[in-house]
């Protein structure tokens, strides 16, 4: 897990151009890697530090929440800790955020150090009471 496994190329390659939500999956560790308290604290210094940076590109923490209980699907794999939706302008300003030396030095060692696992999902918009994208119609 880290900065190494981020797919540029496939991010890159999207048809489409306009704003994205990133849609992140946190399960977290019991203990920081670093021994400074559990996983959330750790990932909450992730996110002090990383909240800026998005910001600074036009981004915004849109929503985040508890994951409670898988509702559908299979229960192994999908238990998840954490769930946050990140509003970006463009896919290039995600990759900008995330491919920076800040970023890597700065903040990915918290994120390593409190996520057993994150999984980002690069979505964009087909319908939202939000109106944060332009969508011509809702495909539900």
């Amino acid at each position: 897990m880290g900065v190494d496994l981020l797919n540029v190329r496939g991010l890159k390659e999207l048809a489409h151009q306009g704003p994205v939500v990133m849609v992140n999956l946190m399960r977290f560790r019991e203990r920081s890697l670093d021994g400074d308290g559990s996983g959330w604290d750790a990932y909450l210094r992730y996110s002090a530090l990383t909240v800026p940076m998005i910001k600074a590109r036009g981004g915004t923490l849109l929503w985040t929440g508890d994951a409670k209980a898988v509702a559908l699907g299979a229960q192994q794999g999908n238990q998840w800790d954490y769930l946050a939706l990140v509003y970006y302008p463009d896919v290039s300003a995600f990759i900008d955020m995330m491919t920076s030396a800040d970023y890597e030095n700065r903040c990915d060692p918290h994120r390593h150090n409190g996520c057993a696992e994150h999984v980002i999902i690069c979505t964009n918009e087909a319908y939202s009471k939000f109106g944060i994208g332009a969508s011509p119609s809702p495909r539900v």
